[in-house]
């Protein structure tokens, strides 16, 4: 599996929903939580270009995006072989 990063919040359902899903594939993933680490939020927005929303969702160091992209991927199939290897 790829290394995995998750910006989120205890309060974001998208967030509750990745991790669901990523969950769902086994697999294993680091979350920063924003809202606990505010100085954090900072460097999402920048490695995101700027979307200041969570989740942010980075597989290998790129960015993958939301909730809604990584779900866009699940259910174009291209999920897996994105975590694969």
């Amino acid at each position: 599996m790829k290394s995995i990063e998750l910006y989120t919040t205890p309060i974001c359902g998208y967030c509750a929903a990745a991790k669901r899903l990523l969950n769902s594939k086994g697999a294993s993933y680091s979350e920063i939580n924003v809202m606990a680490l505010p100085a954090r939020r900072q460097e999402m927005m920048s490695r995101a270009n700027g979307r200041h929303t969570v989740p942010q969702i980075f597989i290998d160091g790129k960015h993958v995006g939301g909730f809604d992209d990584l779900n866009a991927l699940e259910r174009a199939g291209k999920l897996d072989s994105l975590l694969a290897g």
